[in-house]
């Protein structure tokens, strides 16, 4: 299998996509339109968006486009998210679609488009019309690791990821991922924006159910500043090219996708020197179990003091009670862990805090705070520990996580 974490390899796309990378001119330097189209004989496809109030253009056409579960591709316009634009930006985002329909042979209402970039920008219409119009009768020859690279903003390094199956027939079957966001990351049933690729054969209820699932657990596990895109995008693909595979298998494959994407994405946050991991156990639910994680994830606090090594717990133990509405949550139940040490309620003395800065120092800090909730019993006495549980995906807080922010215009 490709290595997908080797900047140098090649990492080509599942049988039966074609895709092109190519500058517009949105940017600078650099590759900033991507088309990526779906040849196969059986087409099905999933997709989930922000459910922001200020959702642009692209979210709305593509929401209309992504009911059928049969779409067969998706334009991805880099560096401008064509968000506030108007009735012109839905014009925009209309005609760019209708174009690229028109130069790869697909219907329009059988395509997706995403955007990102500023808010609040028209599309620069010159250059994509003409770069739109000059891809007809163009081999389409990018790779998952150019497309990934035309679709960063302030991204370090493109993010791609693949994974191998066995058909039910015996044969080789891949999911390949792009992803690409490192900022404005607190999700609402997507995040950024993803394309994920397979060329096995599935139904678009099976895939969508698949799909879904893989999202709420890793992409909606994921947080950078707590907040909520305009422009969030997930995107499923499958081209039906290699055959059957079977559901769990076809799952697991998408759910690693996801996860591996997902903590690419963490790890370069804006401006972020760590990956934070935060696992909490013994809730409620699950429910209950991502509040308290994202509410300790998303502590500037805790961000701040992971990124300078801090050994300051007791910020864990604050973020925790936050969530004061959980009144089933009892401190004195309650076991903090950063990496393999106890801080509550072990009190650590100096020794251990002085080891405490060191697992701080690592390049990736894991909290795991076990909550000690305990089921109800039908008499409404206290019953056994729950199990509730969930994992969030995050990064530290940094100064130049201000300075990005603070000139991205500019």
């Amino acid at each position: 299998m490709t290595d997908s974490t080797d900047p140098s390899a090649s990492i080509p796309l599942p049988a039966g996509f074609r895709a092109h990378s190519g500058a517009a001119g949105l940017r600078e330097d650099g590759d900033d339109v991507v088309v990526v189209v779906n040849d196969g004989p059986t087409p099905s496809s999933s997709a989930v968006f922000t459910r922001s109030l200020f959702a642009g253009p692209s979210v709305v056409l593509s929401r209309a486009n992504a009911a059928s579960g049969r779409a067969r591709g998706v334009v991805v316009v880099a560096k401008n998210a064509n968000v506030a634009t108007g009735e012109q930006g839905m014009a925009n985002a209309r005609e760019v679609l209708d174009r690229t329909a028109a130069a790869v042979g697909v219907p329009a209402d059988d395509l997706l488009i995403a955007s990102t970039g500023v808010i609040g920008r028209q599309y620069p219409m010159d250059l994509l019309r003409t770069h739109l119009d000059g891809l007809a009768g163009e081999e389409f020859r990018a790779d998952a690791r150019a497309v990934a690279t035309a679709m960063m903003t302030t991204d370090t390094h493109a993010k791609t990821s693949v994974r191998g199956m066995t058909t039910t027939t015996g044969t080789a079957a891949r999911v390949v991922g792009i992803g690409k966001g490192v900022g404005m990351i607190e999700p609402d049933m997507a995040t950024m924006i993803a394309v994920i690729l397979t060329d096995a054969a599935v139904e678009p209820g099976v895939l969508d159910a698949a799909f879904r699932a893989a999202v709420d657990d890793t992409f909606n596990c994921l947080s950078v500043d707590t907040d909520t895109s305009t422009s969030d995008t997930a995107i499923a693909l499958a081209s039906g090219e290699a055959g059957e595979v079977a559901e769990i298998e076809l799952r697991a494959a998408l759910r690693e996708v996801c996860l591996d994407l997902t903590r690419q994405l963490a790890r370069d946050g804006e401006g972020a020197t760590k990956l934070l991991t935060v696992e909490v156990t013994g809730a409620r639910d699950r429910d209950q179990a991502k509040r308290v994680a994202k509410a300790i994830l998303n502590s500037p606090l805790v961000k701040t003091a992971v990124h300078g090594a801090d050994p300051n717990w007791g910020r864990v133990a604050m973020a925790i009670g936050k969530c004061h509405d959980d009144t089933d949550i009892d401190p004195e139940r309650v076991r903090i862990v950063f990496g393999d040490l106890e801080t509550y309620p072990a009190f650590p003395g100096e020794a251990e805090l002085e080891r405490l800065t060191e697992i701080m120092r690592a390049e990736e800090v894991t909290i795991a705070v076990d909550l000690g909730v305990t089921d109800s019993g039908a008499d409404g006495e206290a019953g056994g520990s729950a199990d509730g549980s969930c994992t969030v995906y995050g990064c530290d807080l940094t100064r130049e996580y201000i300075s990005i922010n603070a000139d991205y215009t500019t």
